[in-house]
């Protein structure tokens, strides 16, 4: 349980804030609460509808009573003027220490998917609680603010509420703080108190399961092609090294584990995962309207699609958008590894799609410059409009990788209309047709997206289309033993 709530005494005491007893991070912290200087002032500001109308009854009659000259209207306007003010009183000097924490499953959940909400609250004072009342803060897009209300707390007891929250748009949404409303059992006076902390709820693009393809003549782990990672000295290195995580066992040196008391291993050519690259094409310019039906969230969730499935098949994976910005940095410029840490790295992939949103770049062209330094392996792009001379950079990405394949934003599907046409200076989109063909002249495999269009379906199709291109132009023949090391060798 991750502590997202907070100790309370309220009102005017400070508490404490706990999570769950040895979980990392919790703890102790101070709440926010109502100020103790100037807190019978805060707690006059409480007064609710029915106590402010008991006090300006209780006044009004002593007025009449002091023109008419009534003394019994008087004392009647005193008991109507003093119980409210005797409930301020009761509640502000009350002494109540409650904690509460927040616990989110998942806290992580894609798109359109519901997760759970559940709040502790818990009275560690010696009194019983009044009537609390609970409301968590949430954002509009997650729905209505959720509010319960508890009757009585005894000493040392606990109450457990949850509510369900979900979004149709990726994001990251915060919850919280949680607010605790006290009040007397008259319901002259409700004071508010807040916790102090929230938590973070991630919503990441829908994910769609992949037929496994050969795209890049992948073997399970290891890359047929011919992009693989040698040992720091080459092919005749034999001087042994200190076992990582992952290494084959087989590759064991016993004689200098025995001379140096741990696992040692031969530094020879080690064959590594197979190299991908996915660039997503995240220019406003290039993708028209919002919301989770647009071409742009299409685009986002292919990718996150794309880069799971090929985490799953043993690929070292990197995002790519045009402002030249990856995942990983500059310094894991190799791509999160799949196999046994594909959890973690397909954790981070899904938090950085969850929050990407459209920049304002003219072009593709920091991400060329990106992919013009390094031998890339499979190239999967996810591109909106382009035109004439962004098509032409998109084109050149293709030179120096393997395989590559391009999902193309098809705009006047999308629009439901034919683009209006430009009457500016700046070059408007090319046909789909025309834009389709200089990639494909190229060697990229592009696919045309539309809105009836399934991912999965076109990656089927992708695959297909490579497997005739490269018997087309003098590759292994379809089904051959080498039909899947073709792709990657081309």
């Amino acid at each position: 349980m991750r502590g997202g709530g907070g100790g309370v005494e309220a009102p005017a005491a400070a508490g404490r804030e706990y999570g769950e007893p040895g979980a990392p991070g919790s703890g102790g912290f101070p709440a926010a609460g109502l100020p103790e200087a100037g807190g019978l002032r805060a707690a006059l500001g409480g007064l609710t509808t029915r106590g402010r109308s008991f006090l300006a009854a209780g006044v009004a009659a002593a007025i009449c009573s002091y023109v008419l000259g009534q003394a019994d209207l008087l004392r009647v306007g005193l008991l109507l003027a003093s119980l409210p003010l005797v409930c301020v009183a009761v509640l502000y000097r009350t002494r109540y220490r409650v904690a509460g924490s927040r616990s989110l499953s998942p806290a992580r959940v894609s798109a359109a998917a519901e997760t759970r909400v559940r709040l502790r609250v818990e009275n560690v004072s010696r009194l019983p609680t009044g009537v609390l009342m609970l409301q968590d803060r949430v954002p509009y897009v997650l729905g209505p603010r959720p509010r319960f209300v508890l009757d009585r707390v005894e000493a040392g007891g606990r109450r457990d509420v949850s509510y369900r929250v979900r979004s149709d748009l990726r994001g990251r949404y915060p919850l919280g703080p949680l607010q605790l409303r006290l009040s007397d059992p008259f319901g002259m006076c409700e004071l508010t108190r807040s916790f102090s902390t929230h938590d973070t709820l991630t919503v990441v693009p829908r994910v769609e399961p992949l037929p496994p393809v050969r795209l890049a003549g992948e073997a399970s782990g290891y890359g047929d092609g011919r992009h693989r990672a040698l040992a720091l000295a080459g092919d005749d290195d034999v001087i042994p090294r200190g076992y990582r995580h992952g290494d084959d066992l087989r590759r064991v040196h016993w004689r200098s584990t025995a001379r140096y008391g741990e696992l040692m291993v031969r530094r020879e050519e080690q064959p590594q995962q197979a190299r991908c690259t996915i660039l997503l094409d995240t220019r406003s310019a290039a993708y028209q309207g919002s919301g989770p039906d647009s071409p742009f969230e299409w685009a986002v969730a292919g990718a996150a699609s794309v880069a799971l499935h090929l985490l799953e098949r043993g690929f070292s994976v990197r995002l790519l958008t045009d402002t030249g910005s990856s995942v990983p940095g500059p310094d894991g410029a190799g791509g999160f590894s799949g196999g046994g840490a594909s959890a973690d790295a397909a954790g981070l992939l899904l938090d950085t799609l969850a929050v990407v949103d459209h920049s304002e770049e003219p072009g593709l062209s920091r991400a060329h410059d990106v992919l013009r330094g390094g031998n890339e392996g499979l190239l999967i792009a996810f591109l909106g409009e382009l035109d004439e001379e962004q098509t032409a950079l998109a084109a050149r990405m293709r030179r120096r990788s393997g395989s590559a394949v391009a999902f193309v934003l098809d705009g006047d599907t999308w629009s439901g209309a034919a683009a209006p046409p430009q009457s500016g200076a700046a070059p408007g989109p090319l046909l789909l047709a025309d834009r389709l063909r200089l990639l494909d002249d190229a060697g990229w495999t592009a696919l045309a997206v539309r809105p009836q269009d399934s991912l999965p379906a076109l990656w089927r199709l992708a695959d297909t289309a490579r497997t005739r291109r490269t018997a087309a132009r003098g590759g292994m023949p379809p089904g051959g033993p080498a039909s899947g090391r073709a792709g990657a060798e081309r």
